[in-house]
């Protein structure tokens, strides 16, 4: 019994000094978000359980090793037993509660990460390779940093143009991985002011590590008046904004506005021209067959040009509005 109680006080010792180098080493960054709670206090729970596991293994073995070796002058072998069946039933069933219990909180604090607030506030974000754009419905605009009020919740809409992609602020605790073609939802609610970084945490391509936005946590006030600003400086003309989104989903990248060939047809005199197809057909490039091919872009390919190329996302991406808005960009082209 002796070296039960050594081995006891020596675990618990060990356990409370690796417990503080775990905490003095800083192993998480500030905490930023309420949906964060919960889950600092499962690493905390971790960091505990890490530290008295090593130390019952580490301390157990090593006090073994010193206490119990054979003396100098000794010859005899050890004393023979062949298990122990309440050690057995005890090291099968204590590790069983804990995971479960574990899984139970876990389970909650998922819970507690996914509850809705009625009056979140709605920013549809875009990923694409190798960006970022955050779109705010609520005031029609668009901007390449995040901008948050804390305090309030933020129903996150996101949705990916081309590769799986994944969103992460280490302050903020939660992941979320966006893949192309659907809208998945995170909900976060700021609760510290400051300058953070929007990270993806999923390899997306050769610019993958350059893939940062600033997101930046600000009073209700200062929110306020950073929409109205970016609201007074937004252009009004539906060619300007066209050109706008045009600039910020990368359109020019395949398509161009001088006559020059690129991956997709060009978009000078493009609207209401005679545009032939890949069948044999002609269709005349109207603001139905415009919207129609953003929306659904494999349904008519123009001949000469490879099909499933342009993404099909940007029926999730862009609203009815701003369609509008990249038909008479493209009108304008003329």
């Amino acid at each position: 019994m002796k070296h039960f109680i050594i081995i006891a006080l020596l675990v618990i010792a060990s356990t409370l000094a690796i417990h503080a180098g775990l905490n003095s080493i800083g192993l998480l960054p500030v905490l930023a978000s309420a949906q964060g709670v919960s889950i600092d206090q499962l690493f905390g729970i971790y960091m505990w359980a890490i530290a008295f596991v090593f130390s019952l293994i580490m301390v157990t073995m090593l006090y073994s090793l010193f206490v119990f070796r054979r003396k100098k002058g000794e010859t005899g072998e050890g004393t023979h037993f062949e298990g122990n069946n309440n050690l057995e039933v005890a090291w099968t069933a204590i590790p069983l509660i804990a995971v479960l219990y574990l899984a139970f909180l876990g389970a909650r604090s998922l819970s507690e990460t996914r509850r809705i607030d009625p009056s979140a506030m709605v920013v549809k974000v875009v990923a694409e390779q190798w960006s970022w754009q955050f779109q705010y419905p609520d005031y029609l605009f668009s901007s390449k940093d995040l901008y948050l009020p804390v305090g309030k919740q933020i129903d996150l809409q996101m949705t990916s143009l081309d590769v799986i992609h994944s969103f992460y602020v280490p302050e903020f605790r939660l992941k979320q991985d966006i893949l192309p073609g659907r809208s998945v939802d995170l909900r976060i609610t700021p609760t510290r002011l400051g300058h953070y970084t929007l990270t993806c945490a999923q390899l997306c391509g050769a610019h993958h590590a350059d893939m940062v936005a600033n997101v930046v946590v600000v009073s209700q006030a200062d929110f306020l008046a950073w929409t109205q600003k970016e609201i007074a400086s937004a252009p009004k003309d539906p060619v300007l904004i066209g050109q706008q989104l045009a600039s910020l989903y990368g359109c020019a990248v395949c398509h161009s506005v001088d006559g020059s060939k690129k991956v997709g047809p060009t978009w000078l005199h493009l609207y209401s021209s005679s545009v032939p197809l890949s069948d044999g057909t002609k269709v005349n490039a109207d603001a139905t067959y415009l919207t129609n091919s953003i929306k659904n872009p494999n349904l008519q390919i123009v001949a000469g040009f490879s099909p499933n190329v342009m993404p099909d996302t940007f029926a999730q991406a862009l609203t009815d509005t701003q369609i509008q808005n990249l038909i008479a960009y493209i009108e304008s082209l003329k």
